[in-house]
């Protein structure tokens, strides 16, 4: 009995040493690397890089004194969010049947929170493409319910764009799984080494900083300012860049936040590059303890002034609980300060294909709403 009992004990031991040693091995891969010597030799020459590290954009005085309060801890991303949905929210399941063989002139698929699928005059442009967790491993930093499209049904993506390093912005497993195609890369100064870390060809890769532009086959895209920071462990903080983005095309000028605080970046892109017939800004992870991360309901439609933006659709929402409040609070505060500035709302459900303009959409997040009466 005792020499089953040690056989028993040896493999139990065994599997578990094995189980962590390929997670710890499948951790430190998926954090990527960063820039090389010479990348930072380029780097130093920029007005936005110091002491080895990029740093963001001078915001607006009067924010530094909401720094208090909010400090939720990284031990709650390891369980369900109290935060979240009591429903399976709404969604359009989608397949590779479900774009066209040509991308169209001017259509959106937004897969929740960051992600979403845009084609511009024949181009198809994936941006932070994430369809699992926010997190290197399956336990942490959850979504609330499953993605609307499976990596295998993604369909050929001509450019994939990336606002900043972020897990709930870069992807391992999506990346890698794109480098089988002949998707190219658009993305900041410094995360090209990440990618490149991962096997994806330098040839295929295109770094740019702020106020750099890009030809993606006729579409210019130009990476800007935007208030915020990177990195994927802790001593990883600014060694790379992040970026928002404005996507011109034959007819339509559109503007991509990424993540962002709030700062007056956004009158001089709008003063430069606006007016936008379509903005996508991040809604969603707001908190008083870090107001120069994301944006407040408030300054969401602020900066769609700023900007002289025509058409909003809510990003970085509905998917993560990033911050300490509820997941459909920063939608229900945006979509009533919207209506009293008569700003245009596009909300679609995740995964369904919107023509920005025509298509109409609804309060579909007021479901929850309905179910918590119900209860």
């Amino acid at each position: 009995m005792m020499k089953k009992l040690f056989k028993l004990f040896i493999a139990a031991a065994a599997a578990i040493f094995i189980f962590v040693s390929f997670t710890a091995c499948y951790v430190y891969k998926s954090m990527g690397k960063l820039p090389s010597a010479s990348d930072i030799s380029q780097f130093e020459k920029l007005p936005y890089y110091k002491e080895g590290h990029f740093v963001s954009p001078k915001t607006l005085e009067r924010y530094p004194e909401r720094r208090t309060g909010g400090k939720g801890g990284m031990a709650r991303h390891l369980f369900r969010s109290p935060h979240a949905p009591k429903i399976e929210l709404p969604k359009n399941f989608l397949t590779k049947e479900s774009f066209p063989q040509t991308p169209e002139n001017y259509a959106v698929y937004w897969l929740g929170h960051s992600s979403f699928i845009l084609e511009l005059d024949g181009v198809r442009f994936a941006f932070d493409p994430v369809l699992q967790n926010a997190a290197p491993v399956w336990f942490a930093a959850r979504r609330y319910d499953k993605s609307p499209i499976k990596r295998k049904d993604l369909p050929r993506i001509n450019y994939a764009v990336l606002t900043h390093d972020h897990y709930d912005h870069l992807e391992y497993r999506t990346i890698k799984y794109l480098k089988k195609s002949d998707t190219e890369f658009i993305v900041p100064l410094g995360v090209g080494a990440h990618l490149k870390s991962w096997g994806i060809p330098k040839e295929r890769i295109y770094e740019l900083g702020w106020g750099d532009s890009f030809n993606a086959n006729g579409v210019i895209i130009t990476a800007e300012k935007a208030v915020h920071y990177s990195g994927r462990k802790k001593k990883d903080r600014g060694k790379s860049l992040w970026a928002s983005y404005i996507i011109k095309g034959k007819e339509k000028n559109i503007f991509v936040s990424g993540d962002t605080g709030y700062g007056d970046i956004f009158k001089e892109i709008g003063g430069k590059y606006g007016a936008f017939d379509l903005a996508f800004i991040e809604i969603d992870g707001w908190n008083p303890a870090w107001p120069n991360t994301h944006l407040f309901p408030q300054e969401v439609i602020q900066v769609m002034k700023d900007i002289n933006a025509s058409l909003l659709l809510p990003t970085h929402w509905a998917v993560f609980d990033l911050a300490l409040h509820e997941w459909d609070e920063s939608i229900k505060l945006v979509s009533e300060l919207a209506e009293k500035e008569d700003i245009k709302l596009l909300t679609p459900v995740m995964g369904q294909k919107v023509t920005p303009e025509i298509t109409q959409t609804g309060k579909w997040w007021l479901l929850n709403d309905k179910t918590k009466k119900e209860d």
